[in-house]
């Protein structure tokens, strides 16, 4: 009694003799969090984001700092002053505020410098209104900084498709190649157990001795194939283990004996209008955000083609002891213009953003057709597959019969060696058929849940 509750108790804790099979849903949720071409592309993400932050720094508040002092000569006025611009948001203008303070005597032509005895507050603003009113250098890069982003992560979501429509097919492979292992393996197992019948048969002089040499002859032939097939699903492992990750991003190779017992059905894309598919094609999103983008380098382009017209206004007041001319407040107005003759950049850039524009707008269009063509050629190849998988697996359940039969005439003698060889080669024939059919349809539909980018076919 006591053997037995140790027995149960280190059954208990050693678990299950057998691993679990490997399911595609697994595969896919550790491709989608420790595949390194995801991870890059999510670092891309990352990058875009630090370039935007980049960006808004063109509008951060700036302090600035002037002093100076007469060492020699006649006059020893010494000056400071103390500035803060910060850009505006929507003008490409800034306001400003700013403290100056002079101490000693100036000459006549320094007289700006000359400040109370507590100094100068002073206020103002430029505002613009040709030129840099609508958009600028720092507004525009910000929008292009902001469209960075997008464009990111729509190229991350290209990358997450393309990795786990690979993945999918590594998987497939890899189950396929273990069930074509199996078949190999039982084809083999039957050649090697009419062995020890054959010999006997030849002891007993029923069969010509020629047979149980014909039969260990085609014992070798088959077991070739075994190996070959181990082969393969060593390197579909090997394949597979490139989406197959630990916690800690690591490789895993799958076991043989993971392997699901039959050939799963794989993924099961959506099926919906063209346009749907179209406007979720990250690809296509990613085209459509370059070409606001281009939009917006049009807007710096016109830009440039408009005359500057600058308005500024400035209050300022000294404060304490000194000239009775300093002490009012003081308010300034004032106007700058300038206007390039010849304008010859602008146009070229505005030359070069149109030329753009169309190339895209091209490209746009040829993208929209080319997803129309695969979606309905996939559509056409699954229903294909279909059928076709239909008809194998007919042809392989009516060969297996066949087999069978004739295995039992050679067991009655009825049947000779030759036949019930090509019988169930012809057998295993038709099941290998019947696999690779499945296979192409389970690759056909996973290609499809890409094309219509189908996120939660491919586990993201």
């Amino acid at each position: 009694m006591i053997h037995r509750l140790i027995l149960a108790l280190a059954l208990l804790v050693a678990g299950p003799a057998f691993a679990a099979p490997l399911t595609l849903d697994e595969v896919l949720a550790s491709s989608a969090r420790h595949q390194p071409q995801i991870l890059e592309a999510i670092a891309r993400e990352r990058q875009a984001d630090a370039r935007l932050l980049g960006a808004q720094g063109a509008f951060d508040l700036v302090f600035e700092a002037d002093a100076q002092s007469r060492a020699l000569g006649y006059y020893d006025g010494t000056y400071a002053d103390l500035r803060a611009t910060r850009p505006l948001q929507t003008n490409g203008g800034n306001v400003y505020a700013g403290y100056r303070l002079s101490a000693g005597d100036f000459p006549v032509y320094d007289g700006k410098s000359v400040t109370n005895g507590l100094g100068e507050v002073r206020a103002g603003a430029v505002f613009s209104l040709l030129r840099d009113r609508l958009i600028d250098e720092r507004r525009g890069k910000r929008d292009l900084a902001t469209s960075d982003i997008e464009i990111a992560a729509f190229e991350r979501e290209v990358v997450a498709i393309g990795v786990q429509r690979r993945a999918i097919d590594a998987y497939q492979q890899w189950v396929a190649a273990g069930l074509r292992l199996g078949l190999y393996r039982e084809l083999a197992d039957l050649a090697r157990n009419r062995q020890a019948s054959i010999e006997r048969q030849v002891q007993l002089g029923a069969r010509p001795a020629i047979l149980a040499v014909e039969n260990r002859q085609n014992i070798v032939r088959r077991q070739s194939l075994v190996v070959r097939s181990e082969q393969e699903l060593q390197l579909a492992a090997n394949a597979l283990s490139l989406f197959l990750r630990d916690e800690l991003g690591q490789r895993v190779t799958p076991a043989a004996d993971r392997l699901p017992g039959t050939m799963p059905d794989g993924v099961r894309p959506r099926l919906a209008d063209a346009d749907l598919h179209l406007s979720e094609r990250p690809d296509l999103q990613a085209l459509v955000a370059r070409i606001a983008q281009n939009d917006t380098r049009a807007a710096l382009a016109a830009n440039d083609l408009r005359p500057r017209l600058d308005i500024r206004a400035e209050a300022s007041k000294d404060f304490g002891a000194g000239s009775a001319t300093r002490r009012p407040a003081e308010a300034l107005v004032g106007l700058r213009f300038s206007l390039p003759l010849e304008q010859r950049a602008a146009r070229g850039r505005i030359a070069e953003v149109e030329a753009e524009r169309d190339a895209l707008s091209h490209r746009q269009r040829l993208l929209e057709d080319q997803i129309g063509v695969d979606i309905a050629n996939l559509r056409t190849q699954v229903r294909g597959a279909g059928q076709l998988v239909k008809l194998a697996g007919d042809e392989a359940e009516l060969a297996r019969r066949m087999a069978e039969a004739e295995r039992r005439r050679f067991d009655l003698g009825a049947s000779d060696f030759l036949l019930v060889n090509l019988r169930e080669e012809s057998a295993a024939d038709a099941a290998i058929r019947t696999l690779d059919a499945r296979l192409r349809e389970a690759a056909a539909r996973a290609e499809l849940a890409a094309v219509v980018a189908d996120r939660a076919a491919l586990g993201l």
